[in-house]
């Protein structure tokens, strides 16, 4: 049973629950990641959610999200999403924005999250994403994207991804050249492996 980290207004570890559980009309606040994955061609892999999903169905978003287990980093945690929901390995896996966070309701369910936003690469096509997450696979240049989300002109957009595009769009045109964010601006209760024999 997947289990979720839940966080109290600091950032810090409140307890867990099954993920099953968490999603309501009074969704505690709780860890998650975004990411953002360019494809071979420089293009941004954008998704589509799965339209029978209880959170958000059939809405655009970024490449993919997900939740960290209990004790799981941040990193690791991105890369098993990586695979499982896109079939594909992440290169260069950077931190961009450690304090993202969000809450946005549609349908009677909330979403109540402190998100970290990550940007990587792939060299892999997602050929097979999972079915019960994604139902499209579109890639698009990084500046197209962005401005039609700013203008408001991409339909059916996240509000989550609205959010982090207007958060990323100041650190420049080149997500290569994106500066890397702060590890120590995470949420208490996230970390990434490299520090995970410190905690």
């Amino acid at each position: 049973m997947e289990r979720v980290v839940l966080l109290d207004e600091a950032g810090a570890v409140a307890g867990t629950a099954p993920k099953a559980d968490v999603h309501h009309d009074a969704t505690p606040l709780h860890l998650a990641f975004s990411c953002y994955v360019f494809d071979g061609r420089g293009e941004l892999v954008v998704t589509r959610r799965a339209r029978h999903k209880a959170t958000f169905p059939g809405v655009w978003t970024n490449s993919f999200c997900g939740h960290p287990a209990p004790d799981e980093p941040m990193d690791v945690a991105l890369r098993r999403r990586a695979r499982q929901e896109l079939g594909i390995e992440l290169e260069g896996l950077r931190l961009v924005l450690p304090g993202f966070r969000y809450r946005a309701e549609q349908g009677g369910v909330i979403e109540n999250e402190m998100c970290p936003v990550f940007v990587a690469h792939t060299a892999d096509e997602p050929r097979e994403p999972d079915p019960g997450e994604v139902d499209e696979v579109r890639t698009v240049a990084w500046a197209l994207f962005r401005d039609d989300v700013l203008a408001g002109a991409w339909p059916g957009i996240s509000p989550w991804c609205a959010d982090q595009v207007r958060a990323l769009a100041p650190l420049g045109p080149d997500p290569v050249r994106w500066a890397p964010g702060d590890p120590g601006a995470l949420p208490p209760a996230a970390f990434l492996e490299s520090s995970a024999r410190d905690r």
